[in-house]
């Protein structure tokens, strides 16, 4: 259910992150899968490095708990964001 969570609230932040930076927009399904993948990576980035209690992976805030929740909704929308902002940046530099 966490995984399910972070790719969700990914495809969500990277849409966000289309709409606030429209030199880095470059349409919804781009923008979904982009944050989609950023949302899993970041969930699971950050489960790696120790934070699975705020991510939501294992330890005592795992499960469906608010604070699972948060942690995943928070790290699946600023990975979805950030992995669309490096896709636009590449993009960007291959049209130059």
């Amino acid at each position: 259910m966490e995984v399910l969570i972070g790719l969700i609230s990914g495809a969500v932040g990277g849409n966000v992150a289309g709409g606030m930076m429209k030199n880095l927009n470059h349409g919804m399904l781009i923008n979904s899968v982009a944050g989609v993948v950023g949302g899993g990576l970041g969930s699971t980035i950050l489960g790696a490095l120790g934070a699975s209690s705020v991510a939501g992976v294992a330890g005592e805030a795992a499960g469906l708990e608010i604070g699972a929740i948060i942690g995943q909704v928070a790290s699946g929308g600023v990975g979805g964001g950030l992995l669309l902002a490096i896709v636009g940046m590449i993009r960007t530099m291959m049209v130059k």
